[in-house]
């Protein structure tokens, strides 16, 4: 399994997940230009991507969505709520529904979980491709207490870490803004996620990369010291994770 998160943050959101025989998009909130630009970097062509997954629709996850299969015709994995919901943005399109929460995409198994955000039907994921295993979760205000164990030691986390608390309060935001963020529906903070992250890793876990960074109620640095001083109240070591970036895809993660 190979993941790129080809671009982070309140503009657009989109990460590609392959091997050699499947490859998938897990939102095109990005210009489809920018997405096929991308993946000709890595010398995909779009026509071959099996398929695209969609945690919410929002504009920053969906944005590309309807030029990308206009031209390319690529089945997207719904819930029966995220279908009717993207019909009403894009139309008619070439969907398949989980079947128990759980979609089987050649390699691929995919399991979604709900999340809590201010978009219905909003979702995150666990991909598997055999013993190997990420876990892909944006835009959410907590994550529940019942999937702790289900999202622990895996080997990859592509987990949002949105917002410092002090930056945000004391940033550019209306009140009402700021509580949007903070609560329930709203976006992890540096704290949350860091803390959530203290749960999931372990001995299997090769690689975070914390997503969603506010651009305007964060910063790269202040994720790191949180995540630093987390890790060391919870006795653990840990040193191999990265920053996802607006419009800048990150390495080629292989687990």
């Amino acid at each position: 399994m190979k993941v790129c998160l080809l671009s982070s943050g309140s503009k657009g959101n989109s990460c590609l997940v392959y091997n050699d025989n499947t490859k998938i998009l897990i939102d095109l909130g990005n210009s489809s230009q920018y997405v096929c630009n991308e993946l000709d970097k890595l010398d995909i062509k779009p026509k071959d991507i099996d398929a695209i997954l969609i945690t919410h629709t929002h504009v920053d996850h969906i944005n590309g969505i309807k030029s990308f299969i206009k031209k390319y015709h690529t089945k997207i994995y719904v819930t029966d709520v995220l279908k009717e919901l993207l019909e009403k943005e894009i139309g008619s399109f070439d969907y398949e529904l989980y079947q128990d929460k759980t979609a089987f995409i050649n390699d691929f198994t995919i399991e979604y979980i709900k999340t809590s955000h201010d978009a219905k039907g909003s979702i995150g994921f666990i991909i598997k491709e055999g013993n190997k295993s990420m876990v892909y979760i944006t835009d959410t205000g907590y994550i529940n207490k019942r999937y702790i164990e289900k999202l622990s030691n895996r080997n990859l986390y592509i987990l949002e870490s949105n917002h410092d608390v002090y930056m945000l309060k004391n940033g550019p935001y209306p009140y009402f803004l700021q509580q949007r963020v903070v609560g329930d529906k709203g976006h992890l903070s540096n704290e949350q996620a860091s803390s959530y992250l203290c749960d999931f890793i372990g001995k299997d876990t090769k690689k975070v990369v914390f997503a969603h960074l506010s651009e305007k109620n964060n910063t790269p640095e202040k994720v790191e010291e949180t995540f630093k001083n987390k890790l060391k109240e919870n006795n653990i070591k840990f040193k191999d994770y990265i920053m996802g970036k607006q419009n800048v895809p990150t390495e080629v993660i292989e687990i």
